[in-house]
């Protein structure tokens, strides 16, 4: 249980500490840009992911924050549980990270603060942070667990 913990610990640190470096060299909105398809940017997001619900006045924020608390700690049972199953646990542990990284915007500013910015043709993804990374990478992780255990005979529960 330790080893997962401990990734989830390196995702909100990782995340954290890259949110402050962008904060502290950006001010909300600067963009900066390093490839053709890809910048830096200072985003603030109130809402959820693609900002869903930003513009709700304010109680996504709570409401946001009593989800990711809950998840996060079925995320530790379900953790607990199958905790000798590795590519499972694995991405459990990553999305346990990014789910208290950016709780712990939304408790100290209100809103998760986004700086990965990919674009194509002018076309702009929404921007993301290292949190939410680790959140998609964990839900990719448990597709391909669900594949592989179903080959093997032993799908999750």
């Amino acid at each position: 249980m330790k080893r997962w913990i401990a990734i989830s610990f390196i995702v909100i640190l990782l995340d954290q500490i890259s949110k402050a470096a962008i904060t502290s060299h950006f001010v909300h909105g600067e963009s900066l840009a390093i490839t053709s398809f890809f910048n830096l940017v200072l985003a603030h997001n109130p809402g959820a992911a693609f900002s869903f619900l930003s513009d709700a006045g304010g109680m996504q924020r709570w409401l946001f924050t009593v989800i990711a608390l809950a998840a996060s700690v079925w995320l530790l049972w379900l953790i607990r549980k199958h905790q000798s199953e590795k590519l499972f646990s694995l991405a459990l542990a990553l999305i346990l990270g990014g789910a208290i990284g950016n709780v712990i915007d939304r408790i100290a500013y209100g809103y998760v603060v986004d700086f990965l910015d990919f674009y194509w043709n002018g076309y702009h993804f929404a921007a993301f942070n290292l949190a939410d990374s680790a959140i998609t990478g964990g839900a990719m992780l448990i597709i391909l667990h669900s594949f592989i255990g179903k080959k093997d005979g032993t799908t999750t529960r």
